[in-house]
C-alpha cells in the first residue's frame, strides 16, 4: 500500500459522524477491520500472559500477609468488608482505601481462604490490563502497535511481580489503563458519556490506592481538552462533568466513613487522629511528596544525603534508572522517550484533533509526570510502584515503534531514512541499557548480556545500513519517491536487481530480531520473578542483587550488600542507618542516639546494629534474641524462627506461628473477640492467618498509631475480650503515637510472662499480674 509521510487525524469505522480517513492511513485502521493474523496474535499473547501470571501462583503463600489479613477479615465480616479492616473484629482497618481487598475477599468467599484464591484476582487484572491496553493502542495505531505495547507491558519485570502480588497495584493499573481507553473514546467524538466514565475509573483508582490515582488527571483532562472535536464551551463544561464523576465515585465511601461515629467503625489505620481525610492528605498523601509522614518509618530523608528516606533511595532525576529501581521499569523507558520525541516530530503541526499527536500526549504526559514525581517525591517510595508507569512505557514503545515504522514509506527519502536511524539508534540504546541491567546481576545467566548487546547492535547496524543502500541504489539520490527501489525498472537498471530484493527483506527480518532481543532482558526477568516465590511488604521483581531490597522475598533471599540498608558504610552487617534521633537505638557507628532506629516499643537496640543484641525476649513488644530481620545478616530474623526470607521483602513479614502456638490460641477461641494482641499488623497478620480467628494488631501497621489508647486496652482486658499479648513485632518511627509502648509496659508489669515457642506470651485472662 502506498503511504505517505503525513499522520492524519485517524477516524475510525466505530466513529460515527466523522469524515473517512484519507487512503494513506493503513487499511485497518480506516476499517476498523484487522487482518487475519490480529485476533490470533492477541489470543497467543494473552494466552501466554495469563501462563507467566498464573502459573504457581499459590508458591508465594499469604505474599503479602497485612493484607492477606484484612482479606480474610473481609471474608469473615461484611464490616470488616467495607472498611478494609486488619481484622474480622474490627479494631482496625489498613492504610488504604479498601477497593482492592473487595475483590480478593469475594474470590476467597467463593474458592476459600487460600494464597490463590487470594492472588487469582491480580492475575486476571493483569491479563485484563494488557487486553485493553492493547484495544486501546491499537485503536488508533493499529494492530501491531496494539501487541507490541501489550507485550512489552506483560514482560515489564516489575508488571509481573505486582500482578502475581496482593498489593493494591495491580487494581490502579486496570483502572488507570481502562481510563486511558474512555479517554481515547470521548476524543474520537467529544462524548459525554465516556469522559464521564473516564472519571468514574479514576474515581474508583481512588479507593484502589488514593491520591496517586490522581497524577493521570491533568494528563488526561489536558488531552481532552486539546483534541476533542468540538468547542472550547463544550469541551470545559464535560470536564467539569467528568471531575464530578470523580468526587462522586471516590467521595462517597469517604462520606459514609467520615460521618460514621468513631465508636461505630474500626479506627482508620495509617492516620493519628482516626480520620481518612487526614490519611488521604497526610501520610498517604502529600506527606508522600515532602516527606512528612507521621507515624511512617522513616520519611523525610536521609541525614546529610538526598531525599528519600531509607525505604526510598535517592530522589533525583535519574531515579528511575537506579540500582534499586532500574531493574524493575527501565528496560524500555529509553526507548519510550526516545519514541515519544520522534512521535511528536512526525505528527508535526498537525491540526488540532489529530489523533496521532493526542495520543502521544496521553501516554508520554502519563509517563513524564507520574514519573518526574516518583523521582523526586521525599516521602517513602518503594520500587513496586514503577508499575504504574509500565502502560505508558508499553503504550510508546509500540505506538513510536509502529509510526516509525510507517514513514519509512514516507514520500521525502531524507524522512524515510531519518525514520529508518532512529529505530536503529533507539536499538542501539535499549540493547545497551539492556546489557547494562544485567551487568548489576552478572552470575546469573552470565551468556545473556553479551549476547543481548552483540544481537542488539549488529542489528541497529544492518537497519541503518539497509536504510542507507534502500535510498542509494535507486539511483536518484535524495529525490523521488518511496516506490523507486522497488516498483522502477528504469533509471536504477542493474542495482535494483539483487541489491533491492535483499534491502527488502533486510528490514523486517531485522526488526522482527531487534523486538526480540529489546524484550530479551526484561522477558527474562520476568520469567524468573514469576518462578520465585515473593514475600513481606516491600517485594522486588528480578534475581537477588538486581536492585530493590534484596531482589524476592522468598526463602534465603539476602540484600545486597552482606545485608546492608542503602546508605550505610561499607562491609556494614545490616545496620539500619541514619534514622534521626531514635531513642534506644544505635547509629551508623554503633554510638547511642546517633542516627539509630528509633523507638522500638519496649526499647532495646535496633537489630543489626553493631554490637547490638536486641531484645532478652522478656519484654512485650520488643523482639526477641539478637533482634535481626529475618534475610539480614547479623540478625537471626524475629524470634530466629518461621520467617521467609527475602532481605527487605521479609524485613514486613508476617510471623509463622508453630503448631503449639496455634493450638494455644485457638483453645477456648470462641469465648474472646481477639484470641490475642500483638503490636502491629505484620506481626498479627501471621497470627491471624494461621488461626483463622481476629488478632488485635495494637498500633498498626507500624505500631504508631493511638489505637487502641491505654484506656482502651485495659477496659478491652477488664471485660474479657482479649485472651493473650505476644511479645514481638512492631516498630515506630518519625513521630507517631507512643501507645503501643505503653501498652507492652503495662503488659509487663501487671501480667506474668511466659515462654510458648521462643515467643513471649501474657495470658490476659489469667487475672495473675507480675
Amino acid at each position: 500500500m502506498n503511504r505517505t509521510d503525513s499522520l492524519p487525524t485517524v477516524p475510525t469505522a466505530a466513529s460515527p459522524g466523522t469524515e473517512p480517513a484519507p487512503a494513506s492511513v493503513p487499511l485497518e485502521i480506516r476499517t476498523g477491520r484487522d487482518p487475519r493474523w490480529a485476533r490470533p496474535a492477541l489470543l497467543g499473547l494473552l494466552a501466554v500472559t495469563a501462563l507467566l501470571y498464573l502459573w504457581g501462583l499459590g508458591a508465594s503463600g499469604w505474599a503479602n500477609a497485612f493484607y492477606s489479613a484484612a482479606v480474610q477479615a473481609g471474608s469473615q465480616s461484611w464490616t470488616a468488608f467495607f472498611y478494609g479492616s486488619s481484622d474480622a473484629a474490627n479494631s482496625i482497618t489498613v492504610d488504604k482505601t479498601p477497593a482492592s481487598l473487595w475483590l480478593m475477599a469475594l474470590s476467597v468467599r467463593i474458592f476459600g481462604l487460600s494464597g490463590w484464591s487470594i492472588l487469582v484476582p491480580q492475575a486476571l487484572l493483569g491479563v485484563a490490563s494488557v487486553g485493553v491496553l492493547y484495544a486501546t493502542v491499537r485503536r488508533w495505531y493499529g494492530p501491531a502497535a496494539g501487541l507490541l505495547a501489550g507485550a512489552v507491558l506483560a514482560l515489564t519485570p516489575v508488571a509481573t511481580l505486582m500482578f502475581r502480588f496482593n498489593n493494591p497495584d495491580a487494581l490502579l493499573v486496570f483502572l488507570l489503563v481502562a481510563a486511558a481507553y474512555a479517554t481515547v473514546r470521548a476524543v474520537e467524538t467529544a462524548s459525554t458519556r465516556w469522559i464521564a466514565l473516564t472519571g468514574v475509573l479514576v474515581g474508583f483508582g481512588f479507593l484502589t490506592k488514593m491520591l496517586q490515582a490522581f497524577l493521570v488527571i491533568p494528563v488526561f483532562a489536558g488531552v481532552y481538552l486539546l483534541a476533542a472535536p468540538t468547542g472550547l464551551g463544550r469541551r470545559i463544561r464535560r470536564l467539569l462533568l467528568a471531575g464530578l464523576a470523580v468526587v462522586v465515585s471516590a467521595g462517597w465511601w469517604v462520606a459514609i466513613v467520615e460521618l460514621m461515629p468513631a465508636s461505630a467503625r474500626p479506627y482508620i489505620g495509617g492516620s493519628q487522629n482516626n480520620s481518612i481525610l487526614e490519611l488521604t492528605l497526610g501520610y498517604n498523601g502529600l506527606g508522600r511528596i515532602t516527606g512528612d509522614e507521621v507515624g511512617s518509618v522513616g520519611g523525610g530523608g536521609r541525614p546529610g544525603g538526598g531525599g528519600g528516606g531509607p525505604f526510598s533511595g535517592q530522589t533525583g532525576l535519574l531515579r528511575m534508572f537506579d540500582t534499586e529501581v532500574g531493574g524493575q521499569i527501565s528496560w524500555l523507558l529509553p526507548a519510550a522517550l526516545i519514541l515519544l520525541v520522534a512521535g511528536l516530530w512526525l505528527a508535526g503541526r498537525a491540526p488540532r484533533t489529530d489523533r496521532t499527536r493526542a495520543g502521544l500526549l496521553l501516554w508520554g504526559g502519563w509517563l513524564l509526570v507520574t514519573g518526574l514525581i516518583f523521582s523526586f517525591m521525599s516521602g517513602i517510595f518503594h520500587a513496586y510502584y514503577t508499575v504504574a508507569l509500565a502502560p505508558a512505557v508499553g503504550a510508546l514503545v509500540g505506538i513510536g515503534t509502529t509510526l516509525l515504522w510507517r514513514a519509512r514509506s514516507a514520500a521525502v527519502r531524507w524522512r524515510r531514512l531519518a525514520a529508518t536511524l532512529v529505530l536503529a539508534g533507539t536499538l542501539a540504546v535499549t540493547a545497551w541499557w539492556s546489557w547494562h541491567l544485567l551487568g548489576r546481576t552478572p552470575d546469573w545467566h552470565p551468556w545473556l548480556r553479551p549476547t543481548v548487546l552483540a544481537v542488539g547492535l549488529t542489528t541497529a547496524v544492518l537497519l541503518a545500513v539497509s536504510a542507507v543502500i534502500k535510498e542509494f541504489v535507486s539511483g536518484n539520490g535524495f529525490q523521488g519517491d518511496a516506490n523507486s527501489l522497488v516498483n522502477s525498472e528504469a533509471g536504477a537498471g542493474h542495482r535494483t536487481g539483487f541489491a533491492g530484493r535483499v534491502v527488502r527483506w533486510v528490514a523486517p527480518v531485522v526488526s522482527v530480531a531487534g523486538i526480540a532481543v529489546a524484550l530479551a532482558g526484561p522477558a527474562a526477568y520476568a520469567m524468573q520473578t514469576a518462578a520465585t516465590p515473593h514475600s513481606g511488604a516491600i517485594p522486588s521483581a528480578g534475581p537477588a542483587g538486581a536492585g530493590g531490597f534484596g531482589g524476592p522475598g522468598g526463602p534465603g533471599g539476602r540484600m545486597p550488600g552482606n545485608g546492608q540498608f542503602p546508605g550505610g558504610p561499607p562491609g556494614g552487617t545490616g545496620q539500619f542507618p541514619g534514622f534521626p534521633g531514635g531513642p534506644n537505638g544505635t547509629g551508623r557507628d554503633g554510638g547511642a542516639n546517633a542516627g539509630g532506629f528509633p523507638g522500638f516499643p519496649g526499647g532495646g537496640q535496633a537489630p543489626g546494629a553493631p554490637g547490638g543484641t536486641g531484645q532478652d525476649g522478656t519484654t512485650p513488644g520488643g523482639i526477641p534474641g539478637q533482634g535481626g530481620f529475618p534475610g539480614q545478616d547479623g540478625g537471626t530474623g524475629q524470634e530466629g524462627r518461621g520467617q521467609r526470607g527475602g532481605g527487605m521483602g521479609g524485613l514486613l513479614d508476617a510471623r509463622e506461628p508453630s503448631a503449639e502456638m496455634t493450638a494455644l490460641l485457638t483453645a477456648d477461641a470462641d469465648d474472646y473477640t481477639w484470641v490475642a494482641a500483638t503490636v502491629g499488623s505484620n506481626n498479627a497478620s501471621g497470627y491471624q492467618l494461621a488461626t483463622g480467628r481476629p488478632v488485635m494488631p495494637i498500633g498498626g501497621f507500624n505500631g504508631s498509631d493511638p489505637s487502641p489508647t491505654l484506656a482502651q486496652f485495659q477496659r478491652y482486658v477488664a471485660d474479657g475480650r482479649i485472651h493473650y499479648f505476644l511479645g514481638g513485632g512492631g516498630f515506630r518511627a518519625n513521630g507517631g503515637s507512643n501507645a503501643s509502648a505503653e501498652i507492652a509496659a503495662w503488659v509487663a508489669e501487671n501480667f506474668t510472662a511466659t515462654t510458648v515457642d521462643g515467643v513471649t506470651v501474657y495470658d490476659l485472662s489469667s487475672g495473675k499480674q507480675g
